[in-house]
């Protein structure tokens, strides 16, 4: 066929899959996007963008998007050392972006069918063949079609389909960390525009609290694989309360509160794709690189993941050589961000008489100057990653 169907057929209709929709479709593109759900529904999920992410998201033009998704925004960030004004002390000179993600995939979505792209909901792909062109097999409707495309994208999340049809090899890390979260109203004594992150290694646990605005959060808890703590379930809600408070948090932020959500834990393991293209098939998001929640990195990633496809995508008019481009892209920023994600969580999380004398020379040194900390967290995978920056972190040197 040497006119396919579509341009692009994205399987997923997420934020990753009507992000790259949204920005295809806007210069030109015929886009089908394939997404499962008919109405999106909370779930635990990733609902904070660092600075670095938002910036992406500015690039990608969804600023209006999301704030019709009534986001908030982090100007302050509360951790190790005094309180941090985000905007005046970043690269990027933006805040923290917060969104309920319900919210966030409808606005997208409808911004990708303004944009022109062709959505199915309740449409669920059956097959994907690589190929040029290639193909998909889906389900919608009560029928069954196969349709072509120059391009599939794959944005169907950490257990993708589209990965396992083309044949990709998963890469996971050892299970180190389990993140529990849940959706809170009311509370008292936190700041609206502000994201909190308590990490205290002497019970190797951290919490984060992420206002949405309205006096709701999402609030998290993390803990080691190895703990035997069963935090899922409403019922565990006030054992996940006292672990946020070990690590910190002010009691006074749970006060009077009620869950608005379910209480979910995972394995904050990454998951990853090595190069993510193969013959006309092209990975993004989860699908491409799920980094542990803990850190918060997975929407900005996501974003990155969809600016960067799509400026490869624009520059070239060979999609072979665009995607390949895209893939060791990927590759390097992705590296990045899972090297300090290593590097943080083995230095706040790992427990014995190793990790204690690390954390016991170090920690005195991060006090006095909080700079020691890698910045990635809040300022992206653009900054140096050498061994230097671990060095000092660690306190060697």
């Amino acid at each position: 066929m040497s006119n396919p169907i579509y341009d692009i057929i994205c399987v997923g209709g997420g934020l990753g899959g009507s992000a790259i929709a949204k920005a295809m479709a806007e210069h030109g593109a015929r886009v089908l996007v394939l997404e499962r759900e008919k109405q999106f529904r909370d779930r635990v999920r990733g609902e904070g963008m660092s600075p670095w992410g938002h910036a992406e998201a500015a690039r990608l033009g969804l600023t209006d998007a999301l704030r019709a998704a009534r986001a908030n925004l982090g100007h302050f960030a509360f951790s190790l050392g005094p309180p941090r004004d985000l905007v005046a002390t970043t690269p990027q000179g933006l805040p923290n972006l917060h969104v309920y993600h319900p919210a966030m995939q409808e606005t997208v979505l409808d911004a990708a069918i303004r944009s022109g792209a062709e959505i199915l909901c309740g449409a669920s792909a059956r097959s994907v063949v690589p190929g040029s062109p290639a193909k998909v097999e889906y389900a919608a409707n009560g029928t069954t079609a196969t349709a072509a495309a120059r391009l599939v994208i794959g944005a169907d999340g950490r257990t993708s389909n589209v990965r396992r049809w083309g044949t990709f090899t998963v890469r996971r890390d050892p299970d180190r960390l389990i993140i529990a979260g849940v959706l809170l109203e009311g509370g008292e004594g936190y700041r609206e525009d502000a994201v909190y992150l308590m990490l205290n290694p002497a019970v190797l646990k951290g919490a984060v609290v992420i206002p949405q605005g309205g006096r709701r959060f999402r609030a998290y808890l993390i803990y080691r694989s190895d703990d035997d703590l069963q935090i899922h379930g409403v019922e565990a809600l006030p054992r996940f309360i006292t672990g946020c408070i070990e690590c910190k948090v002010p009691a006074e932020f749970y006060a009077n509160t009620r869950p608005a959500g379910p209480l979910a834990s995972f394995q904050g393991a990454d998951s990853w794709v090595d190069h993510p293209y193969t013959s006309g098939v092209v990975l993004i998001g989860d699908a491409a690189a799920a980094s542990d929640p803990t850190w918060g990195q997975g929407l900005s990633l996501t974003l990155r993941d969809v600016r960067a496809l799509r400026d490869f995508l624009l520059a070239n008019k060979n999609w072979d050589l665009a995607a390949r481009a895209y893939a060791d892209e990927h590759d390097r920023y992705y590296h990045a961000l899972h090297t300090w994600e290593d590097w943080y969580t083995t230095f706040f999380f790992d427990r014995g008489e190793q990790a204690d004398t690390r954390r016991a020379k170090a920690m005195p040194l991060i006090i006095e100057d909080p700079s020691r900390v890698p910045d990635h967290l809040f300022c992206g995978p653009e900054l140096s990653i050498d061994d230097s920056v671990r060095r000092r972190f660690f306190g060697e040197e």
